[in-house]
């Protein structure tokens, strides 16, 4: 049953590959990318085999630590495990827990992250090619390490799946997610600041800390056996082997409670008359436009776009950015303007109310994008304002909102090209948003990272000429820019709903027909 487990996963792969081309792009961007790291922490754990024997216990438990740490946390506030063989499909199959168990574990590994924890990780005992003896413990601490990666990342979720299913929490997580995402920088240098202030001593005894706690036991297995001290490699190893056992049982009992009393999360609405449907005009592209007002008032995934708003100034002041806090107003009408890019890929399988109804393509596209730019021009004309005058910087206003409202404009238009032209699997409403579906991210990373970039491109023209505004204080410039943003960007909008709205007219039905293989 085990082999039959790790073998669906394969297959749903493989077909998920042949079933669409952007699958198989997405998927090959992201083994570039894991091979890439790959490559470069192989050629650091080759110059670290060559170090003194404390630093390499120091590099590999510090690491280790923050590697395994990641496998618990990061499916609890970003991406979640892949879902593809999510325990509650199992519900009416009667496959043995344990079989289920080890064959989920086993699966966990197929994939760019798995691979190349499980690469690395085995890697690490080739560090200790000086100390034989030590090889064949680096070996099995690795092997423990990586134990404890896999099923603690199933513990966590499946421990905490009936909290993360309230939609309260969802909302919460998502944006403190954000929060942390966004505070990268300043966490990153705040981090850098405190290492730097700790010093070799205070690492060390951090490092000694670490080496008897569940995330660093399995790396410090070899050091102690290189160390010859065996009394600490076998008390390293029976933590090492604790924490595995502790994570199994954890996921074994999460696991029996999904599999009798599966976790569902609630449809409950109230009513409350027509709402937005009654402020808007009852036409085709009013209807659209009150939908989509209902989705950004009402729908968490819209409002991870509202909620990186104050998030992006705040970051860049905390990081003491300096005048850099003026790119915060442009910045933050691209990421309004893109957050449209999912709009199709959001309504699901509903889409078929606008296959089956006679409205144009540019009318839906028109009236998705009222809403999405009228929030973006407040958004991006209050933050603009605001960092303009925080940073004493008024006089270049023009300037950066020529910039600000051409890259929404853009944005707006470029994501109304790229929303009926490509789909994936989104969490839908509703849905645990800690789980992620089949395929979502290699489609969805190279749609943003194409489209972005369509965008910042097209919009160079006023961006250069604010840079140019601003550096050499023109008043001048700045106007220009201003009138280059809005022209340019309008222009860019309506092409972008007119050639959107063709390409949903020709693809509606196939981009239902996606949307309702998606697993």
């Amino acid at each position: 049953m085990v082999g039959h487990l790790v073998g669906l996963k394969l297959a749903l792969l493989r077909n998920g590959l042949r079933r669409s081309a952007w699958q198989l792009v997405g998927l090959l961007v992201g083994a570039l990318y894991g091979l890439g790291v790959l490559v470069l922490a192989a050629a650091g754990l080759v110059a670290l085999s060559f170090q003194d024997a404390a630093l390499r216990e120091t590099v590999l438990v510090l690491l280790g630590s923050a590697v395994v740490l990641g496998w618990w946390v990061v499916p609890l506030v970003a991406f979640g495990v892949d879902a593809t063989l999510d325990p509650r499909r199992f519900v009416t199959f009667g496959v043995p827990r344990r079989d289920l168990l080890v064959g989920l574990t086993l699966a966990g590994l197929i994939g760019v992250p798995g691979a190349v924890t499980a690469l690395l990780a085995l890697g690490t005992a080739g560090t200790w090619w000086r100390e034989p003896l030590a090889v064949p413990a680096g070996l099995v601490g690795a092997a423990l390490a990586l134990a404890a990666c896999l099923v603690g990342a199933r513990a966590s979720t499946a421990a905490f799946a009936g909290v993360v299913g309230r939609r309260r929490v969802r909302e919460l997580v998502a944006v403190l997610a954000v929060l942390l995402l966004a505070m990268t920088g300043p966490i990153v240098g705040g981090l850098t600041d405190g290492v730097a202030a700790l010093g070799a001593g205070g690492l060390a005894r951090v490092v000694d800390v670490l080496a008897w706690t569940p995330l660093g036991a399995g790396w410090a297995v070899a050091p102690a056996v290189a160390a010859g001290d065996a009394g600490a490699a076998a008390l390293r190893l029976l933590v090492a082997l604790a924490t595995v056992a502790v994570a199994y049982l954890v996921w074994d009992r999460a696991l029996t409670r999904t599999l009798v009393e599966p976790v569902s999360a609630s449809h409950e609405v109230k009513a409350r008359g027509l709402g937005w449907f009654a402020r808007f005009p009852a036409t085709p592209a009013g209807a659209i436009a009150a939908r989509a007002a209902t989705y950004w008032v009402r729908d968490p995934r819209y409002a991870m776009a509202v909620a990186i708003v104050p998030v992006v100034p705040l970051v860049m002041v905390v990081s003491g950015a300096g005048d850099v806090v003026l790119a915060a107003g442009p910045l933050t009408g691209m990421l309004v303007g893109w957050s449209v890019s999912a709009d199709v890929a959001y309504d699901g399988t509903a889409f078929w109310t606008h296959v089956a109804a006679p409205v144009r393509g540019a009318v839906d596209r028109r009236g998705r994008v009222v809403v999405a730019g009228v929030l973006g021009v407040l958004a991006t004309v209050v933050v603009t304002v605001g960092t303009a005058a925080w940073a004493d910087a008024l006089e270049h206003l023009p300037a950066l909102l020529g910039a600000g409202l051409g890259l929404l404009l853009t944005a707006l238009g470029a994501a109304s090209v790229v929303s009926a032209m490509v789909v994936y699997p989104v969490q839908q409403p509703g849905e645990n948003p800690f789980s992620t579906k089949q395929g979502t991210s290699a489609v969805a990373f190279t749609s943003q990272l194409v489209g972005g970039t369509a965008v910042f491109v097209l919009t160079l023209p006023a961006i250069v000429l604010a840079v140019l505004a601003i550096v050499q204080g023109s008043a001048v410039l700045g106007w220009t820019a201003f009138a280059v943003g809005l022209l340019l960007g309008a222009a860019l909008l309506v092409g972008g709903v007119v050639l959107g709205g063709r390409q949903l007219d020709r693809r509606a039905p196939d981009l239902l027909a996606r949307m309702r293989s998606f697993p």
